[in-house]
C-alpha cells in the first residue's frame, strides 16, 4: 500500500498528468462541437436527404482523444522518472522492482477506468439529447454493453503506454510506438486485400469493444470475426504483453 500511495503522489505531482486528464475530458466538448455541426447540416438539408440522414456514434468518434492522452500519461508515468533520475530512488526503496511497475499500473489503469466512462457515457448522453430529434440514436439499453467495453479501452491504452515506457525508457520512442501500434497499423491493415484485411482487422483494438459486446459490426471498418470471449482475451493481451515486456526489461537493466 505504501508503494501504491507513493505512486499516486508522484502522478499527481506531474503537471502533464493534469493536462492530459483535462484534454481527455475535453473530448466531450469536441463531441458537442461535432453535434452542433451535424445539427446545422441536417437543418440545411432538403427533406429528401433528412429522411435518410445518419450519424456515427459520437462517443466512438471522440474516443481517440482520451485513449491517446491516457496512453501518453502511462508513458510519462515512468519515463519522467528516468529523465529526472528519480527511478534510482524508487528502485532503491523497492529492490524487487516489479511492485513499482504494478503500483504504477494500478494508478494509471485506475485513472483510465475513471476518465474513460466519464467521456464515453457523458458524450452518449449529450449526443442523444442533442441529436435524437434529427438522427437515429440507439437506446441506452442497446448501447450500454458497447459503452462499457469502449470505456475500458481507455485504461488499456494507459497500460500499453506504461509498458512501452518501461521498455523503451524514452518518452519520444514509446509514444511513437504507441501511435504506430494502435493507429498507423490499423490503417495499413485496412488497405490490405481480403481476406487479410478482415482477419487482421478483427484483432485491432478498434474492433474489440463491439466484438466483446456482440454489437452489430456490419458497418464497421474493422473485421468482425472474433467471438466475445476471444475478443476479450485479445483486449487484455494488448495491456498485459507490453507490461510483461516492461517488467522483464526493468528487472534485467540497471536504472
Amino acid at each position: 500500500m505504501k508503494v501504491l500511495a507513493s505512486e499516486w503522489v508522484k502522478i499527481r505531482s506531474i503537471r502533464s498528468s493534469h493536462l492530459l486528464v483535462g484534454l481527455s475530458l475535453g473530448a466531450i466538448l469536441l463531441a458537442v462541437a461535432v453535434a452542433f455541426s451535424a445539427i446545422g447540416m441536417y437543418d440545411s438539408a432538403p427533406a429528401s436527404m433528412r429522411r435518410s440522414a445518419r450519424i456515427a456514434e459520437l462517443e466512438e468518434v471522440v474516443l481517440i482523444v482520451p485513449q491517446l492522452c491516457m496512453g501518453i500519461m502511462g508513458v510519462l508515468t515512468i519515463t519522467s522518472e528516468y529523465a529526472t533520475g528519480l527511478i534510482r530512488t524508487s528502485l532503491a526503496l523497492v529492490p524487487r522492482r516489479w511492485p513499482v511497475l504494478m503500483a504504477k499500473s494500478a494508478v494509471v489503469g485506475g485513472l483510465g477506468l475513471v476518465v474513460g466512462p466519464i467521456v464515453v457515457f457523458v458524450t452518449y448522453a449529450m449526443a442523444k439529447a442533442m441529436l435524437e430529434s434529427r438522427y437515429p440514436v440507439a437506446s441506452f439499453g442497446e448501447r450500454f454493453p458497447t459503452l462499457v467495453t469502449s470505456s475500458v479501452t481507455v485504461a488499456v491504452f494507459a497500460l500499453i503506454g506504461l509498458g512501452l515506457g518501461a521498455a523503451f525508457r524514452s518518452a519520444a520512442g514509446a509514444i511513437a510506438v504507441l501511435v504506430g501500434l494502435v493507429y498507423v497499423i490499423p490503417i495499413v491493415v485496412g488497405n490490405l486485400p481480403e481476406p487479410w484485411s478482415e482477419r487482421l482487422g478483427s484483432v485491432m483494438i478498434g474492433a474489440l469493444p463491439r466484438e466483446i459486446s456482440g454489437a452489430d459490426l456490419t458497418s464497421s471498418v474493422y473485421g468482425a470475426l472474433l467471438p466475445p470471449v476471444v475478443a476479450g482475451v485479445v483486449l487484455a493481451l494488448y495491456a498485459v504483453v507490453p507490461l510483461l515486456a516492461g517488467a522483464l526489461l526493468l528487472r534485467r537493466r540497471d536504472a
